[in-house]
């Protein structure tokens, strides 16, 4: 299979002494000690100071988003803070919040630790529901005007066109690809369609368990990097997994602690697979889109192996099928 490389390495010239100079040139003194932090889609560094803690630095992958787009995701951040909700918002400097350094656009933040939630327990996910549902009546307050929106034209059609029109599919899959898709996205528009009209609200948008962190007082998010505009259960799918009971009984605990800060339409609930899949679907057109950038191919050696299409082909038929069973049935 062919996939052209278009475009340079957006990241090429970002050197340790101009992650330092940029982090300089917001007035604090760096005494050069520099860790990266796990981020492909943009670069994170722990940056040590003199006489202080270190900072985090984001530098923002260059022509993803506006700066309209990211001055809402820090009004986001920043409102959520000033409601007392646990997320770590980008510093203020002079007013600001986004700044540039030699072509690059950066922001800095506090460092804040933690480690990856299990949710294991019910009180853990009431705990996780209770936080999620603060967020989301913040959330409820104002639309974006910037920020993407979830929906199944972005995720789903254009990444399988992408995928296609680029030849990432081995050539004995390039039919079978087309045809399962192409049922999947008129299924999924079929369910969205079934539901009917629900509400949309300010999300998370990846609010999966490795981009939360806990510690004694509970969750906090260190970044709304892809924060979008979409239904509330957005926010909840990724945090469940297992049988189809077992999903019931950790989505009833999360909503048990949800619903005691913000209402939750149960419509949503039959909209679980049909996200599941387009995330799958997006996922794999966001690792090809990524492909110029060095860090994608160490990171994922697996993706140009025919064996990884062939895997996502047949999970893509598993989520026709969970589709077609219809929603999780939560426990009364």
């Amino acid at each position: 299979m062919t996939h052209p490389r278009i475009n340079p390495h957006p990241y090429n010239r970002l050197t340790p002494d101009l992650i330092i100079e940029a982090v300089e040139s917001k007035g604090r003194a760096s005494d050069r000690r520099i860790l990266a932090l796990n981020s492909y889609e943009n670069r994170v560094y722990q940056v040590g100071i003199e006489d202080g803690v270190p900072l985090i630095v984001k530098f923002y992958r260059p022509e993803r988003w506006s700066d309209a787009a990211i001055y809402e995701e820090h009004g986001f951040a920043l409102e959520l803070a000033a409601a007392e909700i646990p997320v770590v918002p980008p510093l203020v400097r002079d007013g600001e919040t986004l700044f540039r350094y030699e072509g690059f656009r950066f922001s800095l933040f506090e460092r804040r630790g933690g480690r990856w939630p299990e949710l294991g327990s019910a009180t853990e996910r009431e705990w996780m529901g209770r936080f999620l549902g603060r967020m989301h009546a913040i959330g409820r307050r104002q639309p974006f005007k910037h920020r993407d929106r979830l929906g199944i034209e972005r995720l789903g059609e254009q990444s399988c066109r992408f995928i296609l029109e680029e030849g990432w599919l081995p050539a004995h899959l390039e039919t079978a690809y087309d045809s399962l898709t192409s049922d999947l996205l008129d299924r999924i528009h079929d369910v969205f369609a079934d539901v009917g009209r629900i509400g949309e609200l300010r999300l998370h948008g990846d609010c999966h368990r490795g981009n939360i962190l806990w510690t004694d007082a509970g969750p906090h998010f260190v970044d709304l990097d892809d924060c979008v505009t979409g239904p509330a259960i957005q926010d909840l799918w990724m945090l469940v997994a297992g049988s189809r009971e077992e999903m019931g009984e950790q989505f009833a605990d999360l909503l048990q602690g949800y619903r005691q800060f913000c209402s939750f339409d149960h419509r949503e609930i039959a909209l679980v697979e049909s996200l599941r899949t387009l995330r799958m679907i997006h996922y794999s057109a966001w690792l090809a889109r990524r492909w110029q950038d060095p860090a994608f191919p160490q990171a994922f050696p697996w993706f140009e192996e025919p064996r990884y299409w062939e895997g996502h082909v047949l999970s893509l038929r598993e989520q026709l099928a969970a589709i077609d069973e219809g929603p999780i049935d939560l426990p009364l």
